[in-house]
């Protein structure tokens, strides 16, 4: 499949990039300024973006364009950084800029083949201190700004195009279709949609694994589901997928999944573990101490489970795991095969069990796995149902974990959960949480005085959970919630909600 590969130069917004064309239905991915042109070849790009970034084309070390991309004759729009680099390198010059430009700009005048079709004003996110001050043989200036002389210029010949300014951010409204605008004139087919990556996905998997079996680990989520339904498609009863039930889900979530995936034909070994990982946890505090506890027992468990799949099946070469674009490209992780380690998803599995790992959504985000979803027929409250953590409510219970301060976290839980549904909230909320603090406070119930637990709330709003800011959920809804879990769950007397973005704070307390 052709796409757009963009070259990442350390801008904030070189992953938003990627999104938008994706947005616009052409595959695009990441790679890095050192990446030859040859390797950038497997990509089967129709065109390269080069991104923006936060140095000067004039320090010392300063990022460069890829090796050979400038005579591989393949289209190129460049932006703020990536613009400055371009001129550089094509003979044109770059200066600081007397005034420096940050935030909302409006151009004076616009034009050439990414304006067309644009009417009116046309206002721009600029981010720069310096900018091209004379450009480079066979270029002509497109745009400028009152402080800018070259905001914008095009090579048509050799079909270069450069923008000082960020058109793939919400602050440019009209950038989206500077960007469809390039696409046209590169002539890539816009075939990224949910029904052809499924088809595509479907033969990779087809293809790779051929007659052998693949193993899975079910967690609940919305990615491990959809992963099942796919290999599910792909390889019939030849998946193996195994839901470890450690009993620190949300309330009725085991038995939905599980309801949910047999209904669709996937056959599910459950296992119930609950008890064995509640005594793990006795008088575990710690946070760090509780995910290696929970996991130690996964591994032995999950273990356990595959070699008897194994004694019933045969040999299982394969394991799937439902890792994400975000996650490569947070751990610059590679392509290909590996065996298991313990930095992976599953935590490591022992020596003597070596799977081929294969992760079919390694170059999906969040969202386009949800849409994904929706094509392979996942129900929708598991398909927008908000992220959980592996370890599930052992680190949102605040110090020890028991059967007693798991019910109580539970039924919070599931009264704020319930709330933003009613509300029409939930949504618009990235992830939503009830933390169980280890604080108790005094309190007046009817007439007589109490000494309960304080639970904290949490809402976040986020695209990929990289970062996230606090939701301004309304007041009427905190207060009706507040009431209802006060009454609802009479071990917690006092409420309080996180108004902690990311950074600096996490999603989670733990």
């Amino acid at each position: 499949m052709a796409s757009v590969v963009v070259v990442d130069y350390g801008s904030q917004y070189t992953r938003l990039i990627t999104r938008r064309l994706r947005e616009l239905k052409v595959f695009s991915i990441i790679a890095q300024p050192e990446t030859s042109t040859k390797d950038l070849q497997a990509y089967e790009p129709a065109g390269v973006i080069l991104s923006g970034g936060p140095q000067s084309v004039y320090d010392e070390g300063a990022s460069g364009i890829p090796p050979g991309l400038l005579d591989s004759g393949l289209p190129i729009l460049a932006i703020c950084y990536g613009m400055q680099l371009l001129a550089t390198k094509l003979g044109g010059q770059v200066d600081p800029n007397s005034i420096r430009e940050y935030g909302k700009t409006t151009l004076e005048s616009f034009g050439g083949h990414l304006f067309e079709g644009i009417e009116g004003e046309f206002v721009a996110w600029m981010s720069h201190g310096d900018s091209v001050s004379r450009v480079p043989a066979g270029f002509q200036v497109t745009g400028a700004t009152a402080d800018t002389q070259v905001a914008a210029m095009e090579d048509l010949e050799r079909g270069y195009y450069a923008l000082q300014f960020h058109p793939e951010v919400q602050h440019t409204p009209k950038g989206l279709t500077l960007l469809e605008n390039f696409l046209q004139q590169i002539g890539i087919d816009r075939t990224w949609t949910p029904n052809n990556i499924v088809d595509s996905l479907t033969c990779e998997v087809q293809e790779r694994v051929g007659g052998g079996r693949v193993l899975l680990g079910i967690s609940g989520g919305v990615d491990s589901s959809t992963l099942g339904l796919l290999l599910h498609r792909a390889l019939g009863d030849r998946l193996h997928a195994v839901f470890v039930d450690h009993g620190l889900l949300r309330q009725g979530e085991a038995e939905e999944v599980e309801g949910a995936l047999r209904d669709l034909g996937i056959d599910l070994t459950v296992i119930n573990a609950a008890d064995r990982f509640l005594k793990a946890l006795k008088g575990v505090k710690d946070p760090e101490r509780k995910r290696k506890r929970i996991g130690r027992e996964f591994i032995e468990v999950f273990n356990a489970c595959a070699l008897s799949l194994q004694n019933k099946f045969g040999t299982i070469r394969y394991l799937a795991q439902g890792t994400l674009y975000p996650d490569i490209i947070e751990s610059a992780g590679s392509h290909g095969a590996a065996n298991i380690k313990s930095h992976h998803n599953v935590g490591g599995l022992p020596t003597n069990l070596t799977f081929e790992l294969i992760e079919p959504f390694r170059n999906l985000f969040k969202d386009e796995v949800r849409e994904i979803a929706k094509t392979l027929g996942l129900p929708q409250e598991l398909r927008r149902r908000h992220p959980f953590p592996g370890p599930g409510f052992a680190i949102r219970c605040i110090g020890e974990v028991t059967s007693e301060r798991l019910d109580i976290l539970r039924r919070v839980d599931d009264i704020f959960v319930t709330g933003l549904r009613e509300f029409g909230l939930y949504d618009d909320t990235w992830q939503a949480l009830a933390i169980l603090t280890p604080l108790r406070s005094v309190g007046v119930m009817g007439d007589g005085r109490t000494y309960a637990h304080t639970v904290a709330l949490r809402a976040v709003s986020s695209v990929d959970g990289m970062t996230a800011d606090w939701t301004r959920l309304p007041y009427d809804f905190l207060a009706t919630v507040s009431n209802r879990i006060v009454n609802g769950v009479p071990e917690v007397n006092r409420i309080v909600y996180d108004i902690t973005s990311k950074p600096p704070g996490t999603i989670e307390w733990e």
